[in-house]
């Protein structure tokens, strides 16, 4: 069902329905304006010989009387083959003479034309056949003379006609949408491929490529350059990880060196009584600048997509205790009152190590920018989209406008300039996110701000989701 909705909802169905109505009703149009003409000009020809017919008698009853019209009708009414039909009548219609029988049911005004079936013999039986007509009053002799046209002809290729058209129409149209159906199929499946190595890709399997049927039509022409704007893609994706996996492991073995000699002359310095106070600053300085290649490391597999053989069933409220209790002692120190929510059974499919980090950098950030006797909470809950873990504190928050670009490397907004960090955290969990196909989501918190992390339940298929998500009601 949902398949064939899908089919009704394609371009290419809604052009060859839009195709068809219109080839349908001009059709329709032209088939009507055809019949309309040649109705018009087949009554035109009958009124024409009608009028004749009644001229020449009207002649004949001025000319020679009643006796000379009854003859004359007499005579004409005799003749074989012809399809002209005549009746005079008494004032009573009854029937003096004429090749009709009786006067037709159908009645008429004295010079108007009139439509109307007879009866006709043939062989041993009657048919019935339709003929078209004129009525003339003799007003003297209060006669009626009724001369018609046999247009049986005409009649029934109009009864054809209304006939066939509907159906004719109906084919049209079901042939249509049937050859509408298998286009859109078609094109559906070809968008398909395309679809599926994208979410492929966006995944991060940047070998996947655009399948090609070698039809070379658009389809495979639009297939091949892609297929190239991804092999430079991979390529220039490629150089850059490797670039940048050079320049941290290059840069963190020598500070790894670093903070090894620093701490080996802290330790001498400290056993001769020496002022140590640089040499510790020194440290601490190191340890930000490690944590800084570690984060981009991290980031840079994440986006690789390099941890996705960890993946495994996880509890997010095991993951969110874990976390909490990591975090308690930094929060008393503090004074904010760290608080945890678990949820009913929250499994999910992911990389624990990753989903831990990320929650730990959002509870990081909450205690960081919460004052003093505010509060952080953890809270797992179950909804209609999934499993979502929040971390919600009462600090400054984030502006709605500024949302969008924190989650970039290295972005810090000037509140946060003078605090400690290298703005890598929030980019870090929104890497996460895309690794696990799930939505981060930033809202207000009245006062503060709520991050939450909306999982699909283990055994859902995960979605390509924006990575970053804004409320409605947050961004007014």
């Amino acid at each position: 069902m949902r398949g064939g909705f899908r089919l009704v909802r394609t371009q290419a169905f809604r052009i060859v329905l839009i195709y068809v109505l219109l080839f349908a009703v001009s059709v329709t149009a032209l088939l009507g304006f055809t019949y309309w003409i040649t109705s018009r000009t087949v009554n035109g020809q009958a009124d024409e010989i009608i009028q004749a017919e009644i001229t020449g008698l009207s002649e004949q009853y001025q000319r020679l009387g009643w006796q000379g019209l009854y003859q004359s009708v007499n005579e004409r009414s005799q003749q074989r083959g012809s399809q002209a039909l005549y009746l005079l009548t008494d004032g009573e219609h009854r029937r003096l003479v004429g090749n009709l029988t009786f006067w037709p049911a159908a009645r008429a005004d004295a010079g108007n034309y009139v439509e109307f079936d007879y009866e006709r013999r043939v062989n041993n039986g009657y048919e019935t056949r339709h003929a078209r007509g004129q009525i003339l009053r003799l007003e003297g002799d209060n006669f009626y003379l009724l001369v018609a046209e046999d247009i049986q002809d005409r009649y029934v290729t109009q009864s054809l006609f209304t006939t066939t058209l509907p159906w004719t129409v109906g084919l049209i149209l079901l042939l249509g949408l049937v050859g509408g159906l298998l286009m859109s199929l078609n094109m559906l499946r070809r968008l398909d491929a395309i679809n599926r190595t994208s979410g492929e890709i966006i995944a991060g399997d940047l070998t996947r490529r655009v399948p090609v049927t070698g039809s070379a039509d658009e389809f495979d022409v639009l297939a091949e350059n892609l297929n190239r704007m991804l092999d430079r893609i991979e390529r220039l994706m490629k150089g850059l990880r490797e670039v940048t996996d050079s320049v941290a492991h290059d840069l963190r073995t020598p500070l790894n060196r670093l903070r090894n000699r620093l701490e080996e002359s802290l330790a001498r310095l400290a056993a001769q009584g020496g002022n140590v106070g640089e040499i510790e600053r020194a440290i601490v300085e190191t340890d930000k600048l490690i944590a800084t290649f570690n984060a981009l490391l991290l980031i840079a597999e994440t986006d690789a997509g390099a941890s996705r053989s960890q993946m495994s069933l996880l509890e997010l409220n095991e993951v969110a205790g874990d976390v909490a209790e990591l975090y308690e002692p930094l929060a008393e120190e503090k004074g904010i009152a760290l608080k945890l929510e678990r949820g009913g059974e929250a499994q999910i499919e992911g990389n624990r190590s990753l989903v831990a980090q990320a929650l730990a950098n959002l509870v990081d950030n909450g205690i960081k920018y919460t004052p003093p006797g505010g509060k952080v909470t953890i809270k797992v809950t179950q909804g209609a989209d999934g499993v979502a873990l929040t971390v919600a504190d009462t600090g400054p928050g984030i502006p709605a406008e500024d949302r969008p670009r924190v989650v970039e490397r290295f972005v810090r907004l000037e509140a946060s300039r003078n605090s400690p960090g290298t703005g890598l955290g929030l980019s870090l969990v929104a890497a996460v996110a895309h690794f696990h196909g799930t939505q981060l989501l930033l809202e207000d918190n009245h006062p503060g701000l709520k991050a939450s992390l909306v999982f699909p339940r283990a055994g859902k298929v995960m979605p390509i989701r924006p990575v970053m998500t804004v409320t409605k009601s947050a961004a007014e």
